[in-house]
């Protein structure tokens, strides 16, 4: 057998606790693709916590992808903009890695990357996410797939909750015991993660179980936040109602997974950042997540010590309402489409009134836009850095795609964050021809991170810096939207001393017959989030 890290004409070799597996040579970077941290998720272990692979004998060939996670495919309005790529079969607990240089003597930083999705969708072998620029600078990079939707996240009164966190729990975990072997340092590991991933990210650092595991964070346009257990309730007794069959992890167990997809696309319709549906989502379980993961990372103990790089897109909002032609759609419903973003934002009618003010020139799509943008994700990541200054770097991603509409928005940065523009599936929402040296900037940001934990601008204090990406010469201001967060404290104090108002349920879909029209519209355009 070739001795871990070690070269073979075949491609480079290295052991895992599982067994050996042999890789590709690839522009200078040795890459290991589909290699399994845990056994199928299927049959007996099918909707239970991950258990370690079977081992294997012999070299695994590792130069292919391995299999995603059940998902249903993108609507066709968002199939223009996102790519999703489907590797058929079991075996969908698989990983990654990219390393300049495999063998124990290396110790180079790791980051781990979980990608987003809405945790319903997505997978590590999206072109975008390749991590040999990467390794070609000195970092050893890890992508995860781990269980989505349902399979993930369906809470069920006869199996754990969570299984798709613990999922990445155990890759981190194969990271810890494994990566030493492909030239990374266990000791040096960066988790980060986008979107669904990012919130992810949040969940895992403030994690009691893996706590050791990580050294640093990155959260990309998602907040460390836990869902309501009975909005995931609802979205499985109404996949449930649909498939005729109880609301047990028994009884879905039982069902075709292509309806089981079927019958989750259905039941998830309005499950849009916009509009809050029921929806999947990490819950608090007493074990694995004990507490909501932001107020244990501001007021707790969790992942002390650890630096963090977090931030958005200054359009986040035009990825979800773009597709299909629903932002102009939004601005001629005007007030309409106002009161149903308060239900949703559960805010007093100062709110909107105040981004009115700071923002005369803004239609009413974009004031809706920025308003559940800041509720959901700015001001979470807000409170994050504030709890934590001089280990906090915050930025905002500001360059505007190519393509009509779209602005900063949502996903945007990925392409610069792992320098991968010219790939076809960054272009679908760069448009061609976007910046390199904004790719070499992010790019070599997101690497120093990693490798020091400082990315190369002033860490969060009292005159909130923040990072200014993709908006004219790299700069650093200090407390943009302030002004916004200002309005957000001032409506808590007034309403925490007002009487209690009652608020729908399902935000929008609850306002009667003029914010059910909303909702009639968002569903014709099948608006989901990333």
């Amino acid at each position: 057998m070739t001795a871990a890290g070690t070269e073979d004409p075949a491609g480079p070799v290295v052991r895992t606790p599982y067994g050996a597996v042999r890789g590709r040579r690839e522009d200078g970077v040795a890459v290991f693709r589909g290699i399994p941290y845990a056994a199928p998720p299927f049959g007996p272990h099918r909707f239970r916590p991950p258990v370690p692979p079977d081992p294997w004998d012999g070299a695994r060939d590792a130069g292919a992808f391995g299999p995603t996670a059940p998902q249903p495919p993108y609507s066709e309005a968002f199939a223009e903009y996102l790519a999703d790529p489907v590797v058929p079969g079991d075996g969908c607990l698989n990983l990654n890695v990219w390393t300049p240089q495999p063998g124990p003597a290396a110790r180079l930083p790791v980051l781990v990357w979980l990608h987003g999705g809405a945790l319903t969708r997505g997978s590590s072998g999206v072109p975008v996410y390749d991590g040999r620029t990467f390794a070609r600078d000195g970092v050893v990079l890890v992508s995860v797939n781990y269980r989505l939707g349902v399979e993930g996240y369906g809470l069920f009164p006869d199996a754990p909750a969570n299984p798709g966190l613990r999922d990445q729990l155990a890759a981190l975990r194969w990271v810890h015991e494994s990566i030493g072997a492909f030239g990374g340092d266990p000791g040096r590991v960066t988790l980060a993660g986008q979107s669904a991933g990012a919130i992810s990210v949040g969940a895992l650092i403030a994690a009691p179980q893996a706590q050791g595991l990580f050294h640093r964070a990155v959260l990309q346009s998602g907040p460390p936040e836990a869902a309501d257990r009975d909005k995931v309730r609802r979205m499985v007794r109404r996949m449930a109602a649909r498939l005729k069959v109880p609301a047990t992890a028994e009884a879905f167990a039982a069902v075709d997974r292509e309806v089981l997809l079927r019958a989750q696309a259905e039941a998830g319709r309005l499950s849009s950042p916009i509009l809050g549906g029921p929806a999947f989502g990490i819950v608090v379980d007493g074990d694995l997540v004990p507490r909501d993961p932001l107020q244990a990372l501001v007021e707790g103990d969790a992942a002390v010590g650890a630096e963090l790089l977090m931030g958005w897109t200054r359009d986040e909002y035009r990825l979800w309402l773009v597709p299909g032609g629903l932002l102009e759609r939004v601005d001629r419903l005007g007030a309409v489409a106002l009161a149903g973003a308060m239900a949703r934002c559960r805010c007093g009618h100062e709110v909107p009134r105040g981004y009115r003010a700071l923002h005369p020139e803004a239609g009413t799509a974009e004031i809706v836009g920025q308003l559940v943008t800041d509720h959901l994700l700015r001001i979470p990541l807000h409170r994050l850095a504030e709890a934590r200054p001089g280990s906090s770097y915050v930025y905002e991603f500001a360059w505007p795609s190519l393509r009509p509409g779209l602005g900063a928005c949502h996903a945007l940065e990925l392409g610069f964050v792992f320098d991968t523009g010219e790939v076809p599936e960054s272009a679908k929402l760069s448009g061609w021809g976007a910046p390199r040296e904004l790719a070499e900037e992010m790019h070599s940001a997101w690497v120093r991170f990693a490798v020091d934990g400082d990315p190369g601008w002033q860490a969060w204090d009292t005159s909130h810096p923040v990072r200014i990406l993709g908006d004219g010469e790299p700069r650093t201001v200090h407390g943009p939207r302030d002004g916004e967060f200002d309005l957000w404290a001032a409506d808590a104090a007034a309403r925490a001393s007002a009487p209690p108002v009652p608020v729908p349920e399902d935000g929008a879909a609850g306002r009667g017959a003029e914010l059910r029209s909303v909702v009639r519209l968002l569903r014709r355009g099948a608006v989901r989030g990333h």
